[in-house]
């Protein structure tokens, strides 16, 4: 019999308003001051206000028709966030057009896959290095008319007749609107929630990315439902850090939808190298982190607990030994013990608060973990220091919304129960299933893809499989990557490579195994904590692959595996690995833009260290 879990809203419940940029121009009525983005320009951070948000969704909404952007037309943003992403993104909404993101990674020959077949018409490429793709392939793109550029240098002085400058489209929008002032709100009020807002393309591990069409009623609903359902309760101060790709639906998910529902301040990170910093900077409130930020800050902190004084490592031991208790005690009791509260207080004055301050994580209420799997001793370690921490499911064809922990009913090891408004169950063979309005309308141009996704009923095919844990959900594995021993023993490989990555010593882990006598592993060290513990011990080394070639490290992660393979069957054991003497990389072919491992890829770029472990066929 197949369980349903649902946290039911009423069907009769209308959408707050019929767009993104609607709800933007909402805000800017009644809160005009209020700031809305934060950028920062020569190290300084510049503000604009809701009011300014709303004023450029019409300016550019304007100019995108001057270049004769219409309903239904694809503008395409390659570029890193910042402003322009989302006032391109909002005014071609307003216009009736639909946004595509291209990943800044994006290589020249995913660039022209994309725009070929979203048939973008408008491409706004940040500065020289993204332009550079699109002219590389622009004799492959029939449906590109103009590429808009946001940063002049090392492009102004190239002759091309489809390249705009951002200043020269924006005068052109302000002269557009100069003479016509209401034409883009016309428009935004005849925008039909039903009608494709955005394509998002997936990541594509196994193949060429698919276009998921995005409705604005998908936008709309889960932006009126994902306060209470990921974060809870608010303070008067939201702060956000946008930081992971604007293409990815999870940053959308806080960027836009969870932003504009609590007219919270997004600030933009600089870059994704910046990001520790500009933690501390913001200090956000809400804070959405994939499992891979999580844990370079857990070796972060590992690291300069390394390098501490003798007083300071032995206070934050015992500060984590409290918090562990502490941790237990939320995880079954919801809450602390009194005199575990009373512990926490000591060492939160003693070691958390200067350590939550050093993360830029000591006034988030909301820290949620996201996009891919995670090890539960992760979060318990955050837990341990005072974070409320929280994982959460959904994809992007579900508008990333299915399922999260929430606070006082927090289970490790799973992704919570259903989300309000949603209904998630499994099939009978363990793949979840999920129904809400915020699923989406399905694959552009990929009619059979959609048929095998959605079914009639509504019910999305995530491609999960899963277990009840109670009203919590368990993330087995993708069911495309479960591997089948020679036996038959069915074995989840992320719940192996997870443990693995909890070590700081350990950056990427890929379990191998199908079809195979035993498991095994190829794995990649984590070069900032490996190279601080070699030095410390007077090893010298070159690069990354000299370090990986050093027998001391090789016996550092065998002692990992070792330990690991105490917690997991016999037959689920990693009996050999491989170190893998390069750091994986999307343009190399190895990692999706979402940094993703590509497993048909590295079978093939890795096929030698394979062939060592099993044998050369």
């Amino acid at each position: 019999m197949t369980v349903t879990r649902e946290r039911p809203v009423s069907p009769d419940v209308p959408l707050s308003v019929a767009s993104l940029p609607a709800r933007v121009r909402q805000i800017a009525a009644e809160t005009p001051d209020a700031i809305a983005l934060r950028e920062k320009e020569f190290g300084i951070w510049d503000e604009t206000t809701y009011a300014g948000y709303w004023e450029m969704i019409q300016v550019v909404g304007a100019a995108l028709m001057d270049l004769g952007v219409g309903p239904g037309d694809k503008v395409a943003i390659h570029s890193e966030n910042r402003r322009a992403w989302v006032f391109s993104e909002l005014a071609a909404h307003a216009i009736g057009a639909i946004s595509v993101g291209v990943y800044p990674t994006n290589p020249a020959a995913e660039v022209e896959y994309l725009l070929n077949h979203s048939e973008t018409v408008v491409l706004i490429a940040e500065d020289q290095e993204q332009v550079d793709k699109a002219l590389l392939v622009k004799d492959h793109l029939s449906h590109l008319r103009h590429i808009v550029y946001l940063e002049p240098r090392g492009v102004v002085s190239y002759d091309d007749p489809m390249l705009l400058s951002w200043d020269e489209f924006i005068e052109m929008g302000r002269k557009r609107l100069a003479s016509n002032p209401d034409e883009v709100e016309r428009l935004v009020d005849q925008i039909d929630p039903e009608s494709m807002a955005c394509l998002v393309y997936t990541s594509g591990t196994t193949g060429p990315p698919k276009g998921a069409m995005i409705s604005h009623r998908n936008l709309v609903w889960v932006m009126n439902h994902v306060v209470g359902s990921f974060v809870g309760r608010q303070p008067r101060r939201k702060e956000v850090l946008s930081y992971l790709p604007l293409c990815h639906i999870a940053e959308k998910l806080f960027t836009e939808l969870f932003a504009l529902e609590t007219a919270a301040t997004v600030n933009f990170s600089e870059s994704i190298e910046t990001v520790t910093s500009d933690l501390r900077e913001v200090q956000p409130t809400t804070f959405l982190g994939v499992p891979r930020i999580w844990e370079k800050m857990q070796a972060g902190v590992v690291i300069r607990m390394m390098d501490a004084s003798w007083l300071k490592r032995a206070l934050f031991k015992a500060g984590v030994a409290v918090g562990m208790r502490n941790a237990d005690h939320i995880l079954e009791k919801g809450k602390r013990s009194l005199f575990g509260g009373i512990l926490h207080g000591i060492f939160y004055v003693l070691v958390y608060r200067s350590l939550l301050d050093k993360l830029g994580m000591r006034h988030c209420g909301a820290p949620v973990s996201g996009a891919a799997p995670i090890a539960p001793e992760v979060l318990k370690f955050f837990m341990a220091i005072g974070l409320n921490m929280r994982e959460g499911y959904g994809q992007t064809e579900g508008t990333g919304y299915a399922t999260v922990n929430q606070e006082g009913n927090i289970k490790l090891g799973t992704v919570g129960p259903a989300n309000v408004g949603a209904e998630v169950k499994l099939a009978d063979d363990g793949e979840i299933l999920v129904r809400h309005p915020g699923v989406f309308m399905g694959y552009f141009k990929n009619e059979e893809a959609t048929l095998a996704t959605i079914s009639p009923d509504g019910w999305l095919h995530t491609g999960d499989v899963g277990e009840w844990d109670g009203e919590h959900m368990k993330i087995v594995d993708r069911k495309k990557d479960i591997i089948i021993t020679a036996g038959g023993k069915n074995i989840s490989p992320s719940e192996i490579e997870n443990k693995l990555k909890v070590s700081p010593f350990i950056k990427e882990a890929i379990v191998l195994g199908d079809r195979r006598k035993f498991v095994s592993a190829l794995i990649g060290i984590e070069y900032d904590t490996v190279s601080n513990w070699a030095l410390r011990r007077g090893i010298t080394f070159t690069t990354y692959r000299d370090l990986s070639e050093k027998p001391e490290v090789r016996d550092l992660v065998q002692g990992i595996v070792t330990a690991l393979n105490q917690e997991f069957s016999q037959v689920e054991q990693v009996k050999q690995f491989r170190l893998i003497p390069k750091e994986l990389d999307h343009e190399d072919g190895e990692l999706t833009a979402t940094q993703k491992v590509k497993r048909s890829a590295i079978a093939e770029m890795f096929g030698d260290l394979i062939g060592e472990i099993y044998g050369a066929v």
